[in-house]
């Protein structure tokens, strides 16, 4: 299945290659079998890319928050939230590669308090600078148990942050939240009493990985 955020990109992609593979094999047929398998290769990528997994979410629990991705865990640490929590609170970021799934999915229920989009830089999503300087967007979802703010964060390659939640929004836990192209990072900060139930370097997936306890 592909996200909707993928048909401009594959459709636009068929056009050009479909063009540059015409153009090839017109004027320098020498080369045209190996430009057109690239070609094929990389669009095979680029569906890849855009793949969106169907993963419902049977076991929603108000007491479970859930990864809001796939990637890597690269961060797990307690710091403080300057932007909206100011308190100190749990962080645990996920690493997104160009190889994962990149939708971002909601991790809890409740309501939206905050929907922001901030520009920024590109740093590399893996730096630490990134969560603050980057281009990203703060949601503040706000549950019966607990305030989370979750960033979805672009990185040196990712360009466009899509997000389909605004202030006043009722959410559901593991629903489509955004999509962040080509590489990329979300950070979760949690309460400091947030059972913490991944470990650093850890594969994680959305919808089916519990990051935290509350």
């Amino acid at each position: 299945m592909i996200h909707k955020e993928g048909y401009p990109t594959l459709i636009v992609s068929v056009v050009i290659f479909s063009l540059l593979y015409f153009f090839i094999d017109r004027f320098v047929p020498s080369i045209s079998l190996i430009v057109g398998i690239a070609l094929i290769l990389l669009y095979g990528f680029l569906i890849s890319f855009f793949r969106n997994p169907k993963r419902n979410l049977e076991n929603k629990d108000e007491n479970l928050i859930y990864a809001p991705a796939d990637g890597k865990v690269v961060v797990i640490e307690e710091t403080n939230e300057p932007e909206y929590l100011n308190k100190q609170v749990r962080q645990v970021s996920i690493f997104m590669s160009p190889l994962n799934v990149h939708v971002n999915r909601n991790p809890v229920s409740g309501k939206v308090l905050l929907a922001k989009y901030h520009p920024g830089k590109f740093l590399p999503a893996w730096e630490p600078k990134a969560s603050t300087e980057n281009e990203r967007t703060t949601i503040v979802y706000q549950t019966t148990k607990a305030t989370i703010l979750m960033r979805q964060i672009a990185g040196a390659l990712a360009k466009r942050i899509v997000f389909y939640l605004k202030d006043g929004d009722t959410v559901t836990q593991g629903d489509d939240m955004g999509f962040i192209k080509f590489g990329s990072r979300v950070d979760l900060y949690l309460p400091l009493d947030a059972e913490i139930l991944v470990k650093h370097n850890e594969m994680v997936q959305g919808n089916i990985t519990v990051i935290a306890k509350l």
